[in-house]
């Protein structure tokens, strides 16, 4: 079995890969990531035991047990470049055997949910709701670097997207299906909808501070898009990696956020920390029975 090189996966000294510093022992099935290295320790603070914590540069992670269920969270910093080094060493830690650097014959599949915050794109989505990706839509480019694998779904809904949104610039959507075994556990009190990734906060999102933007109608028409009973609901920065390499790596990845800010009412919530703290305490009562 062919050896990855040591300069295309880097361990350090105590075994861990080179990024997130967890060795595989440090790494629960289930994980859960998060934007805000601070934000761990809001998660943290509901496992009813810590079996390990560190840190490595934005990456922060804690592992531990809420009753019997053994949860990682882990920090992701922000955008689709980091999701690149996050979801491939999660990977890594679970199908690469790190004493040979070959991979394993048997596959595990992690579970993988991220906790993060949003914009909401519909009136009818309010600042403090929870909102579900059913599918992760790129305006980034890291999915075309890999090997890309869309259903016929998943085809139909972007090329509707393109022919709707009528983007200009050098962007190349792509869409990706988060898990359906996971999205089944959070229906009541959870908006859902497609979840766009923008890989910015300012032009990316359609702000406008002092510079003018190639898509100034961006979010009027995220906002108008529909097909079937998809619209989409919010946008961020991560979402769409996960899935996308998730799905490729062979993980079950759900996008759970809290809405702080409502795009087409122009509100903000008056208090984002509450509203965080309700999605972590709600979604982790459902994790724990998953």
């Amino acid at each position: 079995m062919k050896r990855i090189a040591d300069s295309e996966l880097i361990i350090n000294s105590r075994g861990a890969v080179y990024h997130l510093d967890i060795t595989p022992d440090e790494l629960a099935d289930t994980v859960i990531t998060v934007g805000d290295p601070f934000r761990v320790a809001l998660v943290s603070k509901y496992f009813d035991k810590i079996e390990s914590k560190g840190q490595h540069r934005e990456f922060v992670h804690t592992t531990g047990y809420i009753g019997k269920k053994r949860l990682t969270v882990v920090s992701s910093g922000i955008g689709p470049d980091n999701i690149d080094i996050v979801i491939n060493e999660l990977d890594a830690l679970k199908n690469i055997d790190l004493n040979t650097r070959t991979i394993k014959e048997v596959h595990t599949p992690l579970t993988i949910i991220r906790l993060g915050t949003s914009g909401s794109l519909q009136a009818d989505i309010p600042v403090d709701s929870l909102v579900v990706g059913t599918h992760g839509l790129g305006l980034d480019n890291l999915l075309h670097f890999y090997r890309m694998e869309m259903n016929v779904e998943e085809q139909q809904l972007l090329q509707q997207f393109i022919a709707h949104t009528q983007l200009t610039g050098n962007i190349q959507p792509y869409i990706s299906s988060g898990s359906a075994s996971i999205l089944k556990h959070f229906v009541n009190g959870f908006h859902s909808g497609i979840t766009v990734t923008c890989p910015g906060f300012y032009g990316p999102q359609g702000r406008i501070l002092r510079l003018g933007i190639s898509n100034p109608t961006l979010v009027d028409n995220l906002t108008s898009f529909s097909f079937g009973n998809h619209r989409i609901s919010n946008f961020e920065m991560e979402t769409s990696a996960i899935y996308g390499l998730g799905k490729l790596l062979g993980h079950h990845c759900l996008s759970i956020n809290v809405i702080v800010a409502n795009r087409v009412q122009k509100e903000f919530s008056k208090d984002s920390a509450a509203s965080v703290e309700k999605l972590l305490k709600n979604c982790l009562a459902v994790i724990e029975k998953i």
